[in-house]
C-alpha cells in the first residue's frame, strides 16, 4: 500500500512542479519514486494485507503485478525521455501518466467491485488526454475521441453489470460474492448470469479482444508512439490481472457459463487479429493487432483454470511487454518526429543503425515466439495449460495463429536486412533509449533461458 502513496504524491508532485519550476528535476524524482515503489511492494510480499475495509488487497498476486507495472513504467519512462524534453506541457503529462500507473495498480489489488471501477476510471481518464496530446494533429485528436467513446461505451456495460451482481448478492466485497454465488437462489438466477456477461464485455473492451477491438487500431496509430506503447503494456497488464482476479475468484462457480462464451471470443480474437495483421503497412497498425492477438494467447490462461495459470498468464504479459516496449522505443527513433513509419521505413536499417535493427529483430522473434527468447516459452507454458484443460483444439488453432504471426513479423526483419534504401544517413538514439534496449535485450534472452524465475512466482 504504500507504493501507492508514493505514487500519488509523486503525481501531486508533477502537478506543482511546474509552480515552483522543478521541471528539470522532474525526471530523474519520477524514475527514482518507481524504484521506491517496486521495493515497497517487495517487502509486502507474503504479507497480504488489506486495506480500506478489504477494498483493497495486497496479496501476492497483486504485489507481483505492481511491481511488474512499476518495472514497465520504468522501462517506459527511459524511452520516452525526449518525448518528454521535447513538450512543453511535461508536467502535465508526467502527472496523468503516474496517476494513470496508480489506476492500474488499483486494478490488480482491488477486492472490491467498487475498487475496480475506480481503478479502470483513473486509469482510462489520463489516457483520454494522453492519445489527444498531440493536440495540432488531427488522427491523434480522432484517437482521443475514439478511446473516449468506446471507453465510455465500455464503462457503460460494466457499471451495469456490477449492479446486477450487487442486485443479485448485496455486496460488492469479491469474497462475499463468491459465496453468495454458491448459494442455491444465486446459481439459478438470470440476472447473476446477465451480470457476469456484461462485466465481461466491459473488460473485453478494455483488453481489445474480438469483435471489440475495433477502437484499437485507430486509436494505437493516431496516439504518438509514447503513448501507444503504455496503452499495450501497462494499461495490457492491469486490464489482464483485474480481469483474471475477478473470474477466478469471484465468478469461477459458475465457470461453466461463461468459459464456452470465452472460448468463442478467444478464437475470434486469435483468428482475426492474425489475420487482418497481415494486410497492414504501417508498423503501428501491425503491432496494434498484434496485441490484439497477444490478448487472445492470454485469454487462453482464463478458459483454462490450471495451478500454473496465473503463474503463466505473469509470465506472458511480462515477456510481451518488455519485447513490446523495445519494439516501441526502436519505431519511436526510426519514425521520429513524424511519429509515423511504414513497413517501407524500417527498409536497411541494418545499415544505418545496426543495433536498432538487431534489437528490433530480437523483440519481434520473441513477439512470434521464436526460442529461445522469452516470448517462446511463454507461449509454451500457455499451451501446456490449456493442454492441461483438455483444449487441445485450442491449442492447435493458437499454433496455426502463431505461425501467421511469424510471417508479419518477418515482413519488417525482411525489410530491415534485405532490403535497400535511399536513405544513407544514421538514426542517432538517444542514451536513455540505448540503455533501455540493451537492458530489454537482456530480459527478452535471460527470461527464455531461466523461465522459472517467473512461472514459480505465483
Amino acid at each position: 500500500m504504500n507504493a501507492v502513496f508514493v505514487l500519488s504524491g509523486l503525481g501531486i508532485f508533477s502537478l506543482i512542479a511546474e509552480i515552483f519550476n522543478f521541471r528539470r528535476a522532474l525526471f530523474p524524482i519520477v524514475v527514482l519514486g518507481l524504484i521506491a515503489s517496486a521495493v515497497l511492494l517487495i517487502l509486502d510480499w507474503n504479507t497480504g494485507h488489506s486495506y480500506y475495509s478489504n477494498m483493497l488487497t495486497f496479496d501476492n498476486y497483486a504485489v507481483a503485478f505492481s511491481t511488474g507495472i512499476s518495472v514497465i513504467a520504468l522501462l517506459w519512462f527511459m524511452m520516452s525521455s525526449d518525448y518528454f524534453h521535447n513538450n512543453t506541457h511535461v508536467t502535465d503529462h508526467f502527472a496523468l501518466v503516474i496517476f494513470a500507473l496508480v489506476g492500474a495498480v488499483f486494478m490488480v489489488s482491488y477486492s472490491n467491485l467498487a475498487m475496480l471501477f475506480l481503478g479502470i476510471e483513473i486509469l482510462s481518464v489520463a489516457l483520454y488526454i494522453l492519445a489527444g496530446s498531440k493536440m495540432k494533429d488531427l488522427l491523434s485528436n480522432e484517437a482521443s475521441f475514439k478511446y473516449f467513446l468506446m471507453g465510455s461505451f465500455a464503462t457503460g456495460f460494466l457499471l451495469f453489470g456490477i449492479a446486477l451482481i450487487y442486485g443479485v448478492t448485496a455486496s460488492f466485497d469479491l469474497s462475499q460474492i463468491a459465496q453468495k454465488i454458491l448459494s442455491p437462489e444465486s446459481e439459478t438466477s438470470a440476472l447473476l448470469y446477465a451480470g457476469v456477461l456484461l462485466m465481461m464485455v466491459g473488460l473485453l473492451f478494455k483488453i481489445s479482444a474480438v469483435p471489440f477491438h475495433f477502437w484499437a487500431p485507430d486509436v494505437y496509430e493516431g496516439s504518438p508512439t509514447v503513448v501507444t506503447a503504455f496503452m499495450s503494456t501497462i494499461v495490457k497488464i492491469a486490464a489482464f490481472a483485474a480481469f483474471f482476479r475477478l473470474f477466478t475468484t469471484c465468478f469461477s462457480p459458475v465457470s461453466p457459463q461463461w468459459t464456452d462464451v470465452l472460448i468463442v471470443i478467444t478464437v475470434l480474437t486469435l483468428v482475426v487479429s492474425n489475420v487482418t495483421a497481415v494486410y497492414q503497412h504501417s508498423v503501428k497498425r501491425i503491432l496494434a493487432y498484434s496485441s490484439v492477438a497477444h490478448a487472445g494467447y492470454m485469454l487462453i490462461t482464463l478458459v483454462s483454470l490450471t495451478d500454473i495459470s496465473s503463474g503463466a498468464m505473469f509470465y506472458y504479459v511480462l515477456a510481451y511487454a518488455v519485447a513490446s516496449i523495445s519494439a516501441f522505443a526502436v519505431l519511436h527513433n526510426v519514425a521520429g518526429e513524424g511519429d509515423y513509419a511504414i513497413v517501407d521505413s524500417f527498409n536497411g536499417l541494418a545499415k544505418r543503425n545496426p543495433f536498432l535493427a538487431f534489437t528490433m529483430a530480437v523483440s519481434l522473434l520473441s513477439l512470434a515466439g521464436i526460442p529461445p527468447l522469452a516470448g517462446f516459452f511463454a507461449k509454451y507454458y500457455i499451451f501446456t495449460v490449456a493442454f492441461q484443460a483438455g483444449h487441445v483444439g485450442l491449442v492447435l488453432l493458437a499454433i496455426v495463429t502463431s505461425l501467421i504471426g511469424i510471417y508479419y513479423y518477418f515482413r519488417v526483419i525482411i525489410a530491415m536486412y534485405l532490403k535497400s534504401s535511399d536513405k544513407t544517413e544514421s538514426i542517432a538514439v538517444p542514451v536513455l533509449n540505448q540503455i533501455l534496449l540493451v537492458i530489454c535485450l537482456i530480459v527478452t534472452v535471460v527470461l527464455g533461458i531461466f523461465p522459472d524465475m517467473l512461472i514459480n512466482l505465483l
